[in-house]
């Protein structure tokens, strides 16, 4: 299955507060975006999907906003959950590896798509276009799977991170500003181990 079918199939058939990666209130990306953005400065959000991001920050008055998601079926949900406030979003959907040009943002989000880059060649598509898209000073806010934390998600392979790994695949236009160690509780009750790392663009 592609790449595109595979998780058009999942958010077709699954209720956002079904998947592993659900999040009632996802805090620790939107602190992790405010401590590098307190003036509300553009943010896309990749793979967000279903997730409750969008909502957040447009609540907090973030404008320039943009959902970048693979499946089609999770940003239509998505859509209608917000209603009018929609139409203040940018929908952009493509799949990260090989997406267009996507303008210039001051954040680039990430939480839980970069891990299921295995292929090399699909890593450095992504920050090939994560470089492309933040300007100097400009920061990438990124959550993947940890060291020691699930090897598989949705039924796909992944890799893990810390913050040695994630240094050495973003290479050295990009510097670490801090780290963060998390455990998600999904809604099965599962515990995940996940990194997130916050990198200035250099």
């Amino acid at each position: 299955m592609e790449r595109r079918e595979h998780w058009e199939n999942i958010h077709a058939n699954k209720a956002s507060d079904e998947v592993s990666w659900f999040e009632v209130d996802p805090q620790i990306s939107f602190d992790l975006i405010e401590s590098v953005s307190p003036v509300r400065r553009s943010v896309i959000d990749v793979g967000g999907g279903q997730s409750f991001l969008v909502d957040k920050l447009l609540s907090a008055g973030y404008e320039g906003v943009a959902v970048l998601d693979i499946s089609s079926a999770a940003l239509e949900a998505t859509k209608s959950r917000l209603g009018d406030r929609a139409d203040t979003v940018t929908w952009i959907e493509a799949d990260i590896t090989n997406a267009p040009d996507l303008g210039r943002f001051e954040v680039w989000h990430d939480r839980a798509v970069f891990h299921f880059l295995t292929q090399e060649s699909d890593r450095r598509a992504y920050v090939d276009r994560v470089t492309k898209t933040l300007p100097g000073g400009a920061h990438l806010v990124i959550g993947t799977f940890a060291v020691g934390g699930p090897e598989k998600c949705s039924g796909l392979e992944i890799r893990q991170y810390d913050a040695e790994i994630m240094q050495a695949t973003l290479g050295s236009q990009f510097e670490l500003v801090r780290t963060l160690d998390h455990v998600h509780l999904t809604p099965s009750d599962n515990e995940q181990k996940f990194f997130f790392g916050v990198f200035r663009r250099v």
